[in-house]
């Protein structure tokens, strides 16, 4: 059985599961519990998608061949990702103001991915090794209440692993956003500290270490930019997530789904569901 295989047959909870839960739990329940089918999708998710395969690429190739793609390739995996999306999407897509209709979307994706393969080389110079792309992990989910495991399995796919020059090993989560991430919310991250808490317990760092985490994310501007924030996870960070965890679980085997109002609310996929939710039996 591959590592992919066994990592989707687990029984295991994610970030994107926590975060959702944590968020909406109503939303968690129509899309985890129930499986309802979304309303409409934001143009954001197949853009990101089809952005990260293209980075994907990039360092794949450098990793298994130690050369890097050319632009052109780059470009023509992301149009080619994004047109299968868009054109197989039974959903209706929603498209935002920075990326106003398919055409737009392309323009700003190449634009991005130009940026990226331009200034990606001068990151790299302090790289030693690069130990993993695209790579699914599970750890055992302790309750660090009682020191106990759950029969859940926290699970992952770390978009890159790097090992520095010093011998540090970083964990790199690679975004495309519209607006800037404050440093404040870059060190509260709760995705990176799901991260770390997979790459201590696959024993790439020492159980006692800290994790060196970095978020690369492509700016969704007019003329596009790439930014990069660093920040770390410390062992007492790893165990208050396991926490938090094992909270969400606990919460969900309590069949507790509640409408939570916020931002997200304008792209939730949910809305006419979570609209008629208190007539529901």
């Amino acid at each position: 059985m591959s590592t992919l295989q066994s990592f989707n047959q687990e029984l295991h909870i994610s970030h994107s599961q926590i975060f959702t839960y944590l968020n909406c739990s109503l939303k968690y329940k129509f899309q985890y519990i129930e499986g309802k089918p979304m309303e409409r999708i934001s143009i954001a998710l197949p853009f990101g998608g089809a952005i990260h395969s293209a980075i994907e690429m990039y360092y794949r190739s450098l990793k298994n061949h130690g050369s890097t793609e050319s632009l052109e390739s780059l470009s023509e995996r992301f149009e080619t990702c994004l047109e299968l999306d868009l054109e197989n999407s039974e959903i209706p897509i929603i498209f935002k103001k920075e990326l106003p209709n398919h055409e737009g979307a392309v323009k700003m994706g190449n634009a991005m991915l130009k940026v990226f393969h331009e200034s990606i080389p001068q990151t790299l110079q302090n790289v030693q090794e690069i130990i993993g792309v695209e790579l699914p992990l599970t750890a055992k989910l302790y309750n660090p209440e009682d020191s106990q495991p759950t029969e859940f399995k926290l699970a992952g796919i770390l978009d890159l692993i790097i090992r520095d020059k010093d011998g540090y090993v970083i964990v790199i989560d690679n975004k495309t956003a519209a607006k800037p991430m404050a440093q404040h919310d870059c060190d509260q991250n709760l995705q990176v500290t799901a991260y770390s808490y997979l790459i201590a317990s696959n024993r790439y760092i020492l159980p006692t270490s800290q994790v060196q985490c970095r978020f690369d994310i492509l700016r969704k501007l007019v003329t596009p930019k790439m930014e990069h924030l660093l920040t770390s996870r410390t062992p007492d960070q790893r165990r208050r997530f396991a926490k938090i965890a094992c909270s969400v679980l606990s919460a969900i085997d309590a069949k507790i789904h509640i409408p939570q109002t916020s931002w997200m609310c304008v792209d939730c996929g949910f809305s006419a569901a979570c609209k008629t939710w208190h007539l529901q039996s």
